[in-house]
C-alpha cells in the first residue's frame, strides 16, 4: 500500500515531506485496522484522494471492527500504542466515521499537501491501447476500467470491449476509435 501511495503522490507532484508523512500515516492506520479482531472473511479497505485542488491529502482506512480508536499516552517501556499519536501529530485533522452499512468504521486523516495536483492529464488514445486501471470518458463522466478484451466483428474488423468498474454497460468500440483517458482516478484498494 505504501508503494501505491508513493506512486500516486509522485503522479500528483506532491512534495517529499507530504509523501513521507502520508506513508507513515497510511502505515499506522493500516496496522491498527489489521489488529482489529474481526471474522476472517472481513477485509481492510483503503482509499486515498487529493482534495481541494491539492490542498489536502486524505487517507482513509476502513475495517469491520467495533468501537472508536483513541489516542493513547504509552509509558516509556511500552512497545506499541503510538500509532494514533503519530497520526494526530502529522495530520491537519483526523477522525472516525461509522460505515454506512453499520458494520465497522473508517479512520481518516487529512494532511496538508500544498502544490499537489490530483487531476491527471487527459489523453486521446486508440481504444485498442486502453488498459485496466485507466479511466475513460463516456456518457459525460469518468469511469474506471476493470477489463479490456478484443473480439472480431462479423466483417472481420477488430472490436474492443471495455468493462467498467461501476457495473454499467460495457463500451464496444472499433479498435482504432479514439477514447479520452486519464491514467488514474481516485485510488481505492482492498
Amino acid at each position: 500500500m505504501r508503494a501505491l501511495l508513493r506512486a500516486r503522490l509522485g503522479e500528483w507532484r506532491a512534495s517529499q515531506a507530504v509523501s513521507a508523512d502520508g506513508e507513515l500515516v497510511l502505515s499506522e492506520l493500516v496496522t491498527n485496522a489489521l489488529r482489529v479482531p474481526v471474522p476472517g472473511d472481513r477485509m481492510v479497505g483503503v482509499h486515498i484522494a487529493c482534495r481541494e485542488k491539492g490542498a489536502l491529502l486524505r487517507v482513509e482506512v476502513s475495517d469491520a471492527g467495533p468501537g472508536r480508536p483513541e489516542v493513547r499516552q504509552p509509558r516509556g517501556t511500552d512497545t506499541g500504542g503510538r500509532g494514533l499519536m503519530l497520526v494526530a501529530a502529522l495530520a491537519h485533522r483526523w477522525g472516525v466515521d461509522e460505515r454506512p452499512a453499520g458494520i465497522g468504521k473508517t479512520v481518516w486523516a487529512e494532511l496538508l499537501a500544498p502544490g499537489a495536483d490530483p487531476v491527471p492529464p487527459e489523453l486521446e488514445i486508440a481504444a485498442v491501447t486502453v488498459r485496466p486501471g485507466q479511466c475513460v470518458r463516456a456518457w459525460g463522466a469518468w469511469h474506471s476500467v476493470r477489463a479490456v478484451r478484443s473480439e472480431r466483428y462479423a466483417s472481420g474488423g477488430l472490436a474492443v470491449v471495455i468493462t467498467l468498474d461501476d457495473g454499467g454497460p460495457a463500451l464496444r468500440l472499433h479498435a482504432a476509435e479514439l477514447v479520452t483517458v486519464r491514467t488514474h482516478g481516485p485510488v481505492v484498494a482492498s
